[in-house]
């Protein structure tokens, strides 16, 4: 994994702040991007990968965190994600569980998680530092990796804790979006069937000689006894093509 000397510079901010903003790209997309800039604006910072997680429900706090996208800078990272998330156990299932920060200045002296830190300095890590961040309904780690010992200072932690802000932003705004569009397409589909439903009426009203209610309550007898739903009747209705 090739070190890297990162400087914030006029086109890392602009690119840091249009991160937060709703767009087309996917939860990966968002992710790759938080955790490319995380490389390239965070001082030691070589690499770094980015995880959603689900929420566990408010009524069983004890459920298991679940995964739902990862990206990272470089596929060497991207591999010591998968063997996490495929384990079930290590740094990142620990700070999803305890919503806190985790590190290791050096993981050659690191006892904690044996399985993951081989893993780790097979890839050249020798440091790292993973960070939680809530935005609901959504939970981003962004975990920065370090070619040497301690070159990830506690002080360099403001502007990860920012890209992940603004990561997890763009996840949340992208998903409520998503869940408005929806609403919003599901409402013009009411609107539409509606109208197709009343012109029915209005044509089975002058055909039968019968009232608003009657014509309805017609073609609801119809739509139950042929199991068919009552918009696909009344567009059959309202395109000449009978009552089946």
């Amino acid at each position: 994994m090739p070190t890297t000397d990162a400087v914030l510079t006029d086109q890392l901010a602009v690119e840091i702040a249009r991160l937060g903003m709703v767009g087309e790209s996917s939860d990966v997309g968002t992710l790759h991007r938080t955790a490319e800039l995380a490389t390239r604006a965070v001082p030691g910072c070589a690499g770094a990968s980015a995880v959603r997680w689900a929420l566990p429900r408010a009524d069983d706090p004890a459920e298991r965190p679940e995964p739902l996208a990862s990206a990272a800078s470089h596929p060497d990272l991207a591999d010591i994600v998968d063997r996490q998330l495929a384990r079930g156990t290590g740094p990142i299932f620990d700070v999803v569980t305890g919503r806190r920060p985790v590190a290791s200045d050096d993981i050659l002296a690191e006892t904690r998680w044996p399985e993951v830190m081989p893993d780790m300095l097979r890839r050249g890590v020798r440091c790292f530092s993973t960070t939680p961040h809530v935005n609901r309904p959504v939970l981003v780690t962004l975990t920065l990796y370090g070619v040497t010992p301690k070159c990830l200072a506690p002080g360099q932690q403001a502007l990860a804790s920012l890209l992940l802000a603004q990561g997890s932003a763009a996840v949340s705004n992208s998903l409520q979006y998503g869940q408005v569009h929806r609403t919003a397409v599901q409402l013009q589909e009411a609107v539409e069937s509606r109208a197709v439903v009343d012109q029915a009426k209005g044509i089975l009203m002058h055909a039968l000689g019968c009232d608003a209610d009657q014509a309805f309550a017609e073609m609801r007898r119809i739509s139950q006894t042929r199991h068919v739903k009552l918009t696909a009747l009344a567009q059959r209705i309202v395109s000449d093509q009978g009552l089946l």
